[in-house]
């Protein structure tokens, strides 16, 4: 069972050891004063590495438009009529064909 942190109006905190289901607390067990609050505090959370966005999504997206933008590109080139070599030059034959 948890236990919750409450607040009166005075000014005086305690702690009530309940579970989820149970009702808080009506006065304060110190001076019975009420209404009381639940008392709560910021959870700590740390992002590390170069980022939580970048890391897990933002990069995967952009490989995958690249590589749709490259595929697209590549079909469009080849409206050149010459539908011989579809394959591209290597870059062994492309140095051969500048030399010579």
């Amino acid at each position: 069972m948890p236990t919750y942190e409450y607040k009166c109006p005075n000014g005086h905190v305690f702690e009530v050891f309940k579970r989820i289901a149970d009702p808080p607390p009506e006065a304060c067990p110190v001076c019975g004063a009420s209404p009381v609050e639940t008392v709560l505090y910021p959870v700590p959370v740390h992002f590390r590495g170069s980022g939580f966005y970048s890391t897990d999504y933002g990069r995967g997206g952009r490989k995958r438009d690249r590589a749709k933008e490259s595929s697209a590109e590549s079909g469009s080139d080849s409206g050149s009529g010459d539908k011989s070599g579809d394959k591209k030059d290597t870059p062994i034959e492309k140095k051969k064909a500048a030399e010579g």
